[in-house]
C-alpha cells in the first residue's frame, strides 16, 4: 500500500478507483490519511480524501472540510457532496467558495439538514439575486415564523417593503410582521402605513393609530376616516374627525365632532381653518343648543375670526351678554392698545419731523452767520499791490502811439494831481514816466 501511494499525484484518481473497485475503502482512506502529513502534500490528496469521506465516512467530512478548506479543490468536492446529499457540508463549501446564492438555495431546499438561523442570516445579506430575499420570506413564513422578524430586520435595507407587506397580506399574517413594519415605518411607505393602521384599528389601539396618522401621512386618509367615522369607539371617531381636519375637510370634521359632542374639537378645527363663516356658524350652533359656556369658549378660541359686531349682536339677542362680556373686554383692551400704539407712533413721527425742521433752520442760520463774517470784496487802494504802470513794461507812453498824452487832452497827468503814480514800480522821480503817460 505504501508503494502504491508513491505513484504520481496525477495517478491519484486511478489509484482511488483501483482500491474502490476492489472494495478496499478502509485501506484507501488510511493511505490517503497517511499522505496528509507529508511535506508539500498535493491538493489532490486532500480533495480525494474529502470525496472518500463523502462516500464512505460522512461523519468525518465536515471536520475535514473545516480543517483543510484552503487546500481543497472545492468545485470537485461540491459535486461529491451534492451526489451524496450532504447538504450541510455542501452549504459550507458554497460559503467558502463565495457562492452565497447557491448556499441560501441549498439551505431552503434542504432545511431539515442544512438550516441554521444565524448562518442563514449571514448568507442572506450576501446574496446577489434579490428574488432569493422573497423566497426566504416565504420559507420563514412556512417553517420558522417565530424568527421571521429577525430575518426581515437584517434584510430591511435591501427589501421592497411593499412587496413584503403584499406577501404577508395574501398569507393573512400581517400581524406576524408587525414589529418589522413598525421598524421600517419611518420610510413612510404607503403599504406599510396602511397595514399598520389596519392592525391598530383591529386592536382598537387608538393611541398608536393617532401617532401613526400624525407622523406618517402617506396613506389613503379619506378612506381611513370614512372607515373610522362609524366605529363604535369614541376615540376612533375622534381620529376620523382629526383626519378630516388634516385633509382640509373642515365641515366634515366639525360635523363629526358635533355628533359626538366634542365641542372643543369643533372650536379647534374652526380656529385652524381660518374660516370666519364656519366660526360664526358654530357660535349660532352653540346658541341653538343652549351651550352658553361653549359660546363663551368659542369666542376666545376663534377670537381672530369672529367679528365683534356679530358676537355682540348674537349675545344681545339671545340674552348671553354676560357670557360675551369677557370677550368684549378683551376686544376693547386690544383695540385701545392698538389706538394707543398708533397715537404714540404719530407723536414720535411729529417729534422727528420737528427735529428735522429745526435742524434745517440751524444749518441755514449758521450759513448766514458765516456770510456776515466774510470781508467785503472792495477794490484795493492805490499803491497796494496794483499792476505796474504800462509804461514800466518797456512800452512807450500812449502818447507816443501817435496820440497826444492824456495830459495834452486838457487834463494834467495823474502825477500832477498830487497823487503818486499807481503801481509798485519806482516813483517818477527815479526816471519812471508818470501815470499821465497812460
Amino acid at each position: 500500500m505504501r508503494s502504491q501511494y508513491h505513484h504520481s499525484v496525477d495517478d491519484l484518481e486511478e489509484v482511488s478507483e483501483y482500491y474502490q473497485n476492489r472494495g478496499c475503502f478502509n485501506e484507501l482512506i488510511s493511505l490517503m490519511e497517511s499522505g496528509l502529513g507529508l511535506e508539500r502534500a498535493h491538493m489532490g490528496i486532500f480533495t480525494e480524501l474529502g470525496v472518500l469521506y463523502a462516500r464512505y465516512r460522512p461523519e468525518k467530512l465536515m471536520e475535514h472540510i473545516k480543517l483543510f478548506s484552503t487546500r481543497l479543490n472545492i468545485p470537485k468536492l461540491i459535486r461529491a457532496c451534492d451526489e451524496q446529499q450532504h447538504w450541510k457540508e455542501l452549504t459550507y463549501l458554497y460559503i467558502q467558495y463565495d457562492e452565497f446564492d447557491n448556499a441560501a438555495t441549498t439551505i431552503m431546499n434542504h432545511s431539515p439538514d442544512a438550516w441554521d438561523h444565524m448562518q442563514f442570516k449571514d448568507v442572506a445579506v450576501k446574496v446577489a439575486n434579490v428574488e432569493i430575499y422573497y423566497k426566504a420570506v416565504h420559507f420563514y413564513l412556512q417553517e420558522h415564523p417565530d424568527l421571521i422578524n429577525d430575518l426581515l430586520n437584517v434584510l430591511a435595507l435591501r427589501l421592497d417593503h411593499t412587496r413584503v407587506v403584499d406577501i404577508m397580506r395574501k398569507a393573512g399574517q400581517l400581524h406576524l410582521v408587525k414589529p418589522y413594519m413598525v421598524a421600517v415605518q419611518s420610510n413612510n411607505v404607503s403599504a406599510v402605513n396602511e397595514a399598520l393602521n389596519e392592525l391598530y384599528v383591529e386592536e382598537e389601539d387608538y393611541e398608536r393609530l393617532r401617532e401613526s396618522v400624525d407622523m406618517h401621512d402617506n396613506f389613503d386618509q379619506i378612506g381611513l376616516a370614512q372607515k373610522l367615522e362609524k366605529h363604535e369607539l369614541l376615540e376612533m371617531r375622534r381620529i376620523a374627525a382629526y383626519i378630516y381636519k388634516k385633509a382640509g375637510r373642515w365641515k366634515q370634521s366639525i360635523a363629526l365632532s358635533k355628533i359626538d359632542n366634542m365641542y372643543k374639537d369643533c372650536m379647534e378645527t374652526c380656529s385652524q381653518s381660518g374660516d370666519r363663516e364656519l366660526s360664526e356658524d358654530l357660535l349660532v350652533y352653540f346658541i341653538e343648543q343652549g351651550k352658553k359656556e361653549c359660546f363663551a369658549s368659542c369666542l376666545f378660541i376663534c377670537y381672530d375670526l369672529i367679528r365683534v359686531d356679530v358676537a355682540l349682536e348674537l349675545a344681545w339677542t339671545n340674552n348671553m351678554l354676560d357670557f360675551a362680556f369677557p370677550y368684549l373686554l378683551q376686544f376693547i383692551r386690544e383695540y385701545t392698545s392698538k389706538v394707543d400704539d398708533l397715537v404714540k407712533d404719530r407723536i414720535e413721527l411729529q417729534k422727528e419731523e420737528k427735529a428735522k425742521e429745526q435742524e434745517e433752520k440751524d444749518v441755514v442760520a449758521q450759513q448766514n452767520m458765516y456770510a456776515q463774517l466774510l470781508p467785503l470784496a472792495l477794490p484795493a487802494p492805490p499803491g497796494m499791490g496794483g499792476p505796474p504802470p504800462m509804461g514800466g513794461m518797456g512800452m512807450p507812453p500812449m502818447g507816443g502811439m501817435g496820440m497826444p498824452p492824456m495830459g495834452g487832452m486838457g487834463m494834467p497827468p495823474m502825477g500832477g494831481m498830487g497823487m503818486p503814480p499807481m503801481g509798485p514800480g519806482p516813483m517818477p522821480a527815479y526816471g519812471m514816466p508818470p501815470m499821465g503817460n497812460y
